[in-house]
């Protein structure tokens, strides 16, 4: 979950997009379709290169303890917790390092609560489908129908719950006051909700953006409709049947939990543990559980609702859940009812990660081979060690347990050129703020697309564990493989443009799209930078020129209008660089470790009205000051300056618009 706090940080790492809603297809049907190998010259399934290693405890906990305990070390994590489970039973369960470095207090596979994130969706989706086999919520239903307050409705279609499981409601993202540090106080859930709902920025069920805002609409519907709280039900209708007894979503943890939850940290070398995570957008991740509990919900779902004597699905309800694909482009993992596709090998694999600031966890179902992984840590590690950690786990379980062919094929040279040409640009990421100053992330971090000399291509923000550019290789029209791997990244094609692409490592939930020329960052970015250091070599050059004035004992040379505009285009200049330094400041607060929200409401109120007054009436000032030099005698380098001044003034002053600096509204 995290998927926006610290994920957020780094572009909404995970960055921004839309799609025709009759471009989507909802079917029930397993893996991702594949083309006709027939159909693109030279295609041939890759034969398998491995065979299978006995699924057994003790091969799994001797690749484990040869992997796990350096890469955690490597990666500055304190502790982690993996579970394997098969056949309707735990085949490996297993704590490595700490819960608590003060305490030397080891993980406990059966007892130590983590925090898994976004993988506590998958009970509240489980929730949903049970209300639905139970004839009380409707899929297909305008989710008005459930809620005690209205979501507007975007070109005149509502959002229904089938968009919410997938992903597709069209919300932009929403940010503020989605974790908390304990002690911090919050609003209840349904206050939350309705407190701001976040623009609609796209049509429901075309275009994946996914949402914590939909996901806890949906875990509020089930409270509503059951007429339980979120925590009790889950609790009386999941969590008991199952077993799950050190598993709770009750935020802070019950009296009897807390003895066993881990500590979370930044880093493992500096020791201090960080305080307890609220998530206040409970249904979308407030989850603690142990893994061995993990390992009880992961069987539920592999025998389609079934654990032992207690049954928390309905066969065809868990089946339907499991298996129902959004298809919006080819090859890319696909959106299920809550689950998304991870395959590989070609065998189907749903799953769902999950990250709050400090705890990463991925949890892994192969329905056809009855065979489940689950892997969490406790630390946010250095240079996104978790991540790759967590990636290399399940990568190389699969390829070593459960190995099989992958699709691959060939397009000739001019064609694969011509596709990376048409692919290069700039682009956002449809899961991003879209009304409020965070816009200017997308600025800040923009994904972009580049062809290699060796006709591939690369994606920015799509780096291999050494930090390099992946190399995409071309093996069917718009769909291209990871040279070095296993993954595809696709695109779509609209009146012989590129709409949209995406990899599979946020396909399932994400796409990229073009920026808009007038907000590009192809070219605003370098503009921005250059005019900012125009504005700032002015902002020096007024203490700097007035003491080597005053050192050399030369009067001040300027007269009249002339001197009143430099003097003023000096303080616009100044006022102007100070209000951009606020906003980093500003966002330093809001993102730190403290994990300020509306706690900073005032300070950003205040910012916002400074940044209209400065930034238009900056701007006015710069188109004044180039009038009175460009008409004065002045030489000219200094007319050159004045015009070159206005321009950067003008270009703030369209960011500070167009990025909602310039606004009346502190929710983000």
């Amino acid at each position: 979950m995290r998927a926006c706090t610290a994920m957020l940080m780094t572009m909404l790492l995970l960055s921004p997009v839309a799609f025709a809603a009759d471009a989507a297809d909802v079917s029930s049907a397993p893996p991702a379709p594949e083309p006709s190998v027939a159909s693109v010259a030279g295609s041939t399934p890759e034969a398998q290169t491995s065979e299978a290693r006995p699924l057994t405890r003790e091969d799994v906990e001797a690749w484990l303890d040869g992997f796990l305990p350096y890469a955690l070390a490597t990666g500055d994590v304190a502790g982690a917790v993996v579970v394997v489970v098969k056949d309707g039973a735990t085949l490996l369960q297993k704590g490595y390092g700490y819960a608590d470095l003060e305490a030397r207090k080891p993980v406990d596979p059966a007892t130590t609560l983590f925090r898994p994130g976004s993988v506590s969706k998958l009970t509240t989706w489980t929730a949903v489908m049970q209300l639905v086999e139970q004839g009380k919520l409707d899929l297909a239903a305008d989710i008005n129908t459930y809620l005690d307050f209205e979501i507007p409705d975007r070109d005149g279609e509502p959002i229904t719950l089938r968009n919410v499981l997938t992903h597709t409601p069209g919300f932009e993202e929403r940010v503020k006051d989605l974790i908390v540090a304990e002690g911090t106080p919050f609003d209840p859930l349904d206050v939350y909700l309705k407190e701001w709902v976040p623009t609609r920025i796209f049509a429901p069920g075309t275009t994946p953006a996914y949402s914590n805002y939909a996901t806890s609409l949906a875990g509020y519907i089930v409270s509503r409709v059951s007429g339980l709280s979120y925590d009790d039900y889950v609790e009386q209708n999941i969590l008991k049947p199952l077993g799950m007894e050190h598993t709770t979503f009750r935020q802070p943890l019950p009296e009897h939990l807390r003895e066993f939850m881990s500590k979370g940290y930044a880093r493992a070398s500096e020791g201090k543990a960080k305080p307890f995570e609220v998530v206040v957008s409970a249904p979308a991740g407030s989850q603690s559980a142990s893994g061995a509990d993990m390992a009880r919900f992961m069987i539920a779902h592999l025998q389609n609702g079934k654990f032992g004597d207690a049954r928390i699905l309905q066969e065809k309800t868990a089946e339907e859940m499991h298996s129902t694909a959004l298809t919006l482009q080819p090859r890319v993992f696909r959106m299920m009812l809550g689950f998304y596709e991870q395959n590989r090998n070609g065998r189907r694999i749903i799953s769902h990660a999950g990250d709050t600031a400090w705890f990463h966890s991925d949890l892994y179902l192969f329905p056809d081979d009855g065979v489940g992984l689950f892997i969490s840590m406790n630390s946010a590690g250095k240079e996104g060690a978790p991540g790759k950690i967590r990636k290399a786990v399940f990568e190389q379980f699969a390829d070593r347990y459960l190995p099989g062919p992958t699709f691959d094929g060939e397009v000739d040279a001019q064609t694969a050129a011509e596709h990376a040409r048409m692919m290069t640009g700039v682009y956002q990421v449809s899961r991003r703020p879209e009304s409020n100053f965070l816009r200017l992330m997308t600025l800040a971090g923009p994904v972009k697309v580049f062809p290699n000399e060796d006709g591939t291509i690369s994606v920015s923000m799509a780096t291999n564990a050494v930090g390099q550019p992946i190399k995409w290789r071309e093996v069917e029209p718009f769909v291209w493989r990871d040279v070095d791997g296993k993954s595809f990244l696709s695109a779509v094609v609209e009146n012989g443009r590129v709409a949209r692409f995406a990899f599979e490592w946020v396909s399932p939930f994400m796409v990229f799209e073009p920026m808009p020329a007038s907000v590009s960052a192809g070219w605003l970015m370098p503009a921005l930078i250059a005019g900012f250091i125009a504005l700032a070599l002015t902002t020096l050059a007024w203490p700097i020129s007035a003491l080597v004035r005053r050192h050399y004992r030369v009067s001040y040379a300027l007269r009249g209008l002339d001197a009143v505009a430099h003097r003023r285009i000096r303080i616009a200049s100044t006022a102007v660089i100070a209000v951009l330094i606020a906003w980093g400041v500003m966002a330093s607060l809001i993102f730190g470790d403290k994990m300020l929200s509306s706690t900073a409401d005032a300070l950003l109120w205040v910012l916002q009205i400074l940044s209209a007054i400065v930034f238009f009436g900056a701007a006015a000032i710069g188109l004044w000051n180039a009038g009175v030099v460009v008409r004065s005698s002045r030489k000219w380098y200094a007319k050159t300056w004045a015009v070159l001044l206005a321009l950067a003034l003008l270009l703030v002053l369209w960011v500070g618009w167009a990025f909602h600096l310039i606004a009346f509204d502190v929710n983000y």
